[in-house]
């Protein structure tokens, strides 16, 4: 049982504006409970899809139903792609999706990658670019091709804004490209490991195999979007996989050039708050700029008897985070210059 605060009869509070959902690293796979790469954390394959259940049934149920619901990446465990498993793992994963009443946004994780390749992934079901939002007379606001990044505005004055923290990765990519000679070089030029998955002896530990990074294309085109939300007085939630700030994140779960992203992001007003999933054990840290980073606690390695997810309510002088079972309760204010005034 959660003994959570219950935000109030949502209907009756005159400022509340909307809310969604979120959920983290969900990693089914049909499997009996095992263990994580150091062996010391227990992770329940099978489980994790009633967990998925319980939170799709909450969300459905709700008094006001949330406005849409963030999955910030890991859906299917890369065991599955061991016991060729994959497909039939992610369809699973995916029809209980379908019994959600509002649209879901996915965001691609490490798993993804080391089940499908990207072209996989772009013609797939975990696609969910055909939600985005399209802002008349800028184009440069307009995502490419070359990355899986979108924007959308699920109520007026407010944009989330999807990101491809592998947009920089050596997974799911053909090595012939130039984006996995790129990624490469960039990898070893930190990390001289022959095991790429090891951070042992890093001073940088977040180059490692298991995550990757923004291009600089992907971070012209966020500040490009970042710059419309400004000039329209905008608050932007920011969703990624890999977490950006080394204070709300164990440092090897970090996106590899997470400085050059938070560089792009410090230099506007509007960013309330960037939610990531891949650290299994949630963080939380406000950065100096008044942004909330909130590592969302994954579901793969939720008891039985827990729960891990949450609803986002919305005012227009704050975010409440309502969490289920290891996902706690947190008010995210905005800095004064970002409240909002109706």
């Amino acid at each position: 049982m959660d003994n959570k605060a219950n935000p109030g009869a949502l209907d009756e509070c005159s400022d509340y504006l909307f809310s969604f959902g979120v959920i983290a690293d969900i990693q089914y796979a049909n499997l009996e409970d095992g263990y994580n790469f150091q062996g010391n954390r227990r992770r329940y394959y099978r489980q994790s899809l009633l967990h998925l259940q319980d939170a799709i049934q909450e969300w459905n149920n709700e008094h006001v139903s949330p406005s849409c619901v963030l999955q910030l990446g890991d859906v299917i465990d890369g065991y599955n792609a061991q016991y060729r498993t994959s497909e039939k793992s992610l369809e699973l994963v995916m029809n209980i999706f379908e019994t959600l009443k509002v649209p879901v946004h996915h965001t691609w994780g490490n798993h993804e990658f080391y089940n499908f390749s990207r072209d996989f992934l772009t013609h797939s079901k975990l696609n969910s670019k055909f939600l985005e939002d399209h802002i008349a007379h800028h184009p440069k606001t307009v995502p490419s091709e070359d990355y899986y990044a979108y924007h959308f505005a699920p109520f007026p004055k407010f944009r989330f804004i999807l990101l491809d923290s592998y947009d920089l990765s050596i997974l799911g990519v053909d090595q012939s490209s130039p984006k996995y000679q790129q990624s490469m070089k960039m990898l070893q030029d930190h990390n001289p490991n022959a095991e790429l998955n090891s951070p042992q002896g890093l001073s940088e530990p977040q180059f490692v195999q298991f995550n990757g990074g923004f291009s600089r294309e992907q971070l012209d085109w966020l500040n490009e979007v970042l710059t419309f939300s400004d000039t329209n007085q905008e608050k932007v939630v920011l969703v990624s996989h890999l977490p950006i700030y080394p204070e709300a994140s164990d440092s090897v779960c970090l996106a590899w050039n997470y400085r050059d992203a938070l560089r792009v992001i410090w230099s506007h007003q509007c960013v309330v708050c960037f939610f990531a999933g891949h650290t299994h054990d949630g963080g939380y840290a406000r950065d100096p700029c008044g942004v909330h980073h909130v590592n969302l606690e994954g579901v793969i390695e939720t008891a039985p008897d827990s729960r891990a997810f949450g609803t986002v309510y919305v005012y227009p002088d704050k975010m409440m985070l309502k969490g289920r079972g290891r996902v706690p309760d947190r008010v995210l204010n905005y800095n004064q210059q970002k409240a909002l005034i109706f």
